[in-house]
């Protein structure tokens, strides 16, 4: 019997492919036993519980010993009558101080050993004249030696024993721990078609033939042709695998089973087996059907490699199940597996070959025609201006995802928002794009002078450098606001999207990004920090051209990094000491020429850095054109910050309304003025 706390993720639609399952007349479930059984074992042990807290609350009073008691009634300081003899106390009440008081409670412990010998005690000095009271209560007798002991009893048979009796159909409380975590979804649910999903053509395409397996199977049959039973999907995060995979269930119309691969795997041995086989189970009694497994690199990990650990052997087990599973396909079985990976290099080859996930599709990220896609169909969402160019934001957003550009689209309509705009302008599409990449703009920033006046000159270091050397992207925008962690930003444009990159484009990039620093110690004889992630980016790209991309003439067509399979803490080096030190030496040597290079080059224009720096200060933020044409020795036409917050300023205070003076006591009503109502 399942758990009526365990959803039954089977669908009972008949469409669906699932089963009916009726429990009585009308289609009625049969009631579900136990739960008013428990609500009664709980009712008792409260009450139990109540008992026991109240038999063993003490009274207030004060305790003494048995020579301390003798004095007091051999001094006649006791109310008569009041001694009472009790199983671990002798209880009395000791006459007030003042004859208006309360007479006190008075005890006198008594230990089990000890309570035959205290009660002649007591007999001797009072000549019997007190109560007995001695005997164990009621509770005492009979209800607490046994309650607590029953209770317990029965507490173990309710949660254990129904748990272990269920196992072997899969259902209670332990046995829900073997039974599938999967969703399932349908083409209502989902609300997901190819029409939703853009910038992956290719992907789309791949994937159509399984749709109109799904639909026609005997299409593909009569030819002895066998579809392929897997589809891995393997992209950079946000590319889409998972809408993909929602897309293809929608437009196949079938169900569609949805688990993470961390869902196999919990606190026990072999759950994780177990619930691939119920999964598989489910998924054959609903044929046709997909079943999605998303991050499957959770368990589908090579296996053997790396570290082994308890858990690494509970993941092979759960990858072990899926293969099998996989192989116990028929081929009248219409279901379809459908996997998506970030780490398709740390897959278990036996995953991945033919007739497991017979075909990978990669989802790549989106070139500009991808990308102006994707924007229309996020926009379609909001509101836009007359002003937007969505070509431009797709030319400006190089190497975005997916995720990224509908966060874009997102960002841009809460920025919209919250300025009371009608929609959407194309400005706010392109703060959104900035806070995405950059950060959010923090214009509240207290920044010293010294430091503003550092940040103008290392930004105009890099605008005058990007404009001045060949083979490098459009300049789109320089700003001294503080976004993020960066104090400045120089914001370039792409013309186009790169799929390789060539030695003079790496060459001119490093440069633009020496020049930063260059600018800061001329203008400041002093170095800052700032430039922490220039040098970041000047290293990792000279380290890349020599490991990876054969651009050292020293070391040849050969690369020296290792496989990036992220399975070991030792870093993989299969090359000597001396070539190790040989690439330390290109590594360095390509970073000096390229300082010393945009050193030249900005020494030389060093008269348009000072033009761009000051407009900076100003202005704080600069087109492209604008820096241009301050580069040909041309003046700005354009209103400083300080102008711009007075003109501000002042259409806040005339958006005021103006207060009406109000009228004095003296003053009369005017001749044929109706009185104002009460």
């Amino acid at each position: 019997m399942p758990d009526p706390g365990q959803n039954d993720n089977r669908s009972n639609d008949p469409r669906q492919g699932g089963p009916n399952k009726q429990g009585g007349p009308g289609g009625q479930q049969p009631p579900k036993p136990g739960r008013g059984m428990f609500g009664w074992v709980m009712i008792v042990v409260l009450i139990a519980l109540l008992l026991m807290t109240f038999n063993s609350i003490k009274q207030p009073g004060r305790d003494y010993k048995w020579a301390e008691f003798k004095n007091l009634y051999e001094n006649n300081e006791l109310v008569e009558n009041s001694i009472i003899f009790k199983s671990r106390a002798i209880e009395a009440r000791q006459k007030p101080a003042t004859p208006d008081g309360e007479p006190t409670l008075i005890r006198v412990p008594i230990s089990p050993e000890a309570k035959e010998v205290r009660y002649k005690d007591l007999s001797e000095l009072t000549n019997g004249d007190f109560k007995d009271a001695g005997g164990p209560s009621l509770f005492q007798q009979i209800i607490g030696p046994w309650l607590i002991p029953i209770l317990f009893l029965v507490l173990i048979w309710f949660f254990i024993l129904r748990g272990l009796r269920g196992m072997s159909g899969g259902g209670g409380m332990l046995g829900n721990f073997g039974r599938s975590k999967h969703r399932v979804l349908s083409k209502s649910s989902t609300g997901v078609t190819f029409d939703d999903v853009a910038g992956i053509e290719e992907a789309k395409e791949e994937v159509e033939e399984i749709i109109e397996f799904l639909k026609n199977p005997k299409k593909f049959t009569r030819l002895g042709g066998r579809i392929p039973r897997g589809v891995l999907l393997v992209g950079s995060p946000g590319c889409g695998k998972t809408l993909l995979a929602k897309a293809i269930a929608g437009e196949a119309d079938v169900p569609f089973f949805s688990i993470s691969g961390s869902d196999f795997v919990e606190m026990f041995v072999g759950v994780g087996a177990s619930r691939v086989r119920d999964l598989f189970k489910q998924a054959k009694e609903n044929s046709p059907c997909i079943i999605f497994l998303d991050e499957i690199d959770a368990v589908g990990r090579r296996r053997g490699g790396g570290f082994s650990t308890g858990g690494h052997d509970e993941r092979e087990q759960t990858l072990n199940a899926i293969l099998v599973e996989m192989d116990g396909f028929g081929s009248s079985d219409q279901v379809i597996v459908i996997a998506a990976t970030n780490r398709a290099d740390v897959l278990d080859p036996a995953l991945t070959r033919p007739g497991r996930f017979d075909r990978q599709v990669v989802v790549q990220l989106p070139d500009i025609k991808g990308r102006l896609a994707i924007l229309k169909v996020h926009a379609q969402k909001v509101k836009l201006g007359p002003d937007v160019n969505l070509e431009k934001i797709a030319r400006g957003t190089p190497m975005f995802s997916g995720a990224d550009l509908e966060a874009i689209i997102n960002e841009a309509a809460i920025i919209a928002t919250m300025a009371d705009k009608d929609y959407v302008e194309h400005m706010d599409l392109e703060e959104a794009r900035d806070k995405i990449k950059f950060g959010r703009q923090r214009k509240s920033r207290v920044v010293e002078e010294d430091d503003r006046l550092a940040t103008a000159y290392h930004e105009a270091g890099h605008a005058v450098l990007q404009i001045v050397l060949p083979n490098t992207d459009p300049l789109h925008k320089v700003t001294i606001i503080p976004r993020g962690n960066f104090g400045g930003a120089s914001m370039s444009l792409p013309d186009k999207d790169r799929m390789g990159f060539g030695l003079k484009w790496l060459k001119s990039a490093m440069r633009v990004a020496c020049g930063g620093r260059i600018a800061e110690e001329i203008k400041m004889d002093d170095i800052t920090s700032g430039a922490a992630s220039d040098i970041q980016q000047v290293t990792q790209i000279a380290r890349t051209m020599v490991l990876d991309w054969g651009m050292s003439d020293r070391l040849g067509f050969v690369r020296y990094s290792g496989t990036d399979t992220r399975e070991s803490y030792i870093p993989e080096r299969d090359y000597s000491d001396e070539t190790a030190k040989i690439i330390d030496e290109e590594v360095k040597r390509l970073t000096d020429e390229a300082y010393s290079e945009a050193k030249k080059i900005l020494t030389v224009n060093w008269d348009k850095v000072e033009a761009v720096a000051q407009a900076l200060l100003v202005h704080e933020t600069l087109s492209a054109d604008e820096i241009n044409a301050l580069m040909r020795g041309e003046q700005l036409n354009k209103p400083t910050v300080s102008q711009l917050l007075a003109a501000e300023a002042k259409k806040q205070r005339d958006a005021r309304p103006t207060p009406r003076p109000e009228p004095r006591e003296d003053e009369g009503t005017a001749p044929g003025a109706m009185p104002a109502p009460a």
